[in-house]
């Protein structure tokens, strides 16, 4: 395998797992979503916040990967000659943000769900769902950061 091979591979992991974590975890608060909105259609706004709230680890994996294709010069129009071993740390990097998106991405919309729930039966306490999701978010964002950090200390070419 070459060393941009396993760069684009890392990149696309970090897209790829993040996203799907943010699909899924929108999918869970989703359901609930539309379960509170037929009843009473008024609480849309504060459901949907809460719905979208798992949708930034896709972001974040999205950011990772773009930062991966700038380091690399896929974006730029001169490839950068990227060997095996730095291809594999650049693929270690963006580990971080491809476990950590996928599973807090999961998990915030299961607590984005019950945020929605609570909303449905005491919409004055809708802010407090909220804080409870975006406590998920930190392990997002830790994610992001690590595999930030890691890119930053890579020298390639």
């Amino acid at each position: 395998m070459t060393g941009i091979y396993l760069a684009i591979l890392g990149a696309a992991l970090a897209v790829g797992l993040a996203g799907t974590g943010s699909a899924l975890g929108i999918g869970i608060a989703g359901q609930a979503a539309a379960g509170v909105i037929t009843e009473d259609p008024e609480k849309f706004g504060k459901v949907l916040l809460l719905q979208a709230l798992p949708g930034t680890q896709g972001i974040y994996g999205f950011l990772a990967g773009f930062w991966v294709m700038l380091k690399i010069g896929l974006l730029g129009g001169t490839l950068a000659t990227v060997s095996p071993e730095v291809g594999l740390q650049i693929f270690g990097a963006c580990l971080p943000i491809a476990i950590a998106g996928l599973s807090s991405g999961i998990y915030q919309g299961k607590v984005s769900a019950s945020g929605i729930f609570l909303t449905a039966k005491r919409p004055e306490e809708s802010g407090k769902g909220l804080i409870l999701a975006a406590m998920v978010e930190t392990y997002a964002v830790l994610g992001l950061l690590a595999t930030i950090l890691l890119l930053n200390g890579i020298q390639v070419g």
